[in-house]
């Protein structure tokens, strides 16, 4: 499976952001999903993670409520939709695949897509 990820960007505090995750490969309705993200000096940290069939999604605490994954499995694309965006959601971006669900442990990365929040 290779995942490319993009649509990070500079957006001011308040607004909101949407990046996409397009997966490569024919058995893209297999994987679990997720996001994760990293910030210099920090670990990657979990940010969201759906489901197969897209019905199912969990979030980090300092998501939740303003954050929402979604996936589309005939365009082989999941999508993280930010909304609410604080200064400290600025970091690096990075999409994943998994056949876990919970918890969710990456077996796929793709490349990082930089998020900056200004104030």
């Amino acid at each position: 499976v290779q995942l490319q990820a993009s649509g990070g960007g500079l957006v001011q505090a308040g607004g909101s952001l949407r990046l996409s995750c397009a997966a490569s490969g024919r058995t893209f309705s297999r994987y679990i999903r997720g996001w994760f993200r990293q910030t210099p000096g920090k670990e990657r940290e979990f940010v969201a993670a759906i489901d197969r069939s897209g019905v199912s999604t969990y979030y980090a605490d300092s998501v939740t409520g303003r954050f929402t994954i979604s996936r589309n499995n005939a365009e082989n694309t999941v999508y993280l939709q930010m909304n609410s965006l604080k200064t400290e959601d600025t970091a690096v971006y990075y999409c994943a695949a998994s056949t876990v669900y919970r918890p969710f442990v990456p077996e796929y990365w793709g490349q990082g897509t930089l998020v900056t929040v200004s104030s």
